[in-house]
C-alpha cells in the first residue's frame, strides 16, 4: 500500500467553496490502475485557517508515479491555479510506504 496526502491551509471563508471544489469535481481517479481509494478530511480549526487533507491510497509507488504522468492527472488538476486564493500557502505533499496493514 502506498498512501499520498496533501495538507491544505484553507482561510476560513473559503472553507465552504474549497468543499464545493473537490466535492463536485470529477478527478478521473477511479480510471486510473492502482488507485485503492481516496479520502478529503476536515481537520482542525485555527485562528486563520481550517486544516484539510486528501488521502488517496494506491496500491503501490509505481501506479502512483504512473498517474501523476497521466492524461487523467492533468484532467483533475485543471483548474488548480484559479483556487490560489483559498490557501494559506502551497499545498503540502507527504507520501507513506505500508510497513504493516491490518484489515
Amino acid at each position: 500500500m502506498y498512501l499520498t496526502m496533501n495538507r491544505f491551509r484553507v482561510v476560513k471563508d473559503q472553507a465552504a467553496a474549497f468543499e464545493e471544489l473537490w466535492t463536485s469535481r470529477d478527478s478521473h481517479l477511479k480510471e486510473v490502475p492502482g488507485f485503492r481509494s481516496f479520502a478529503l478530511m476536515k481537520g482542525p480549526e485555527r485562528d486563520d485557517h481550517i486544516l484539510y487533507a486528501s488521502h488517496t491510497i494506491w496500491e503501490d509507488e509505481a501506479s502512483f508515479v504512473a498517474w501523476t504522468k497521466s492524461e487523467a492527472f492533468r484532467k483533475a488538476h485543471g483548474g488548480a491555479k484559479s483556487s490560489a486564493d483559498m490557501y494559506q500557502g502551497a499545498p503540502e505533499l507527504e507520501i507513506f510506504e505500508a510497513v504493516q496493514v491490518l484489515d
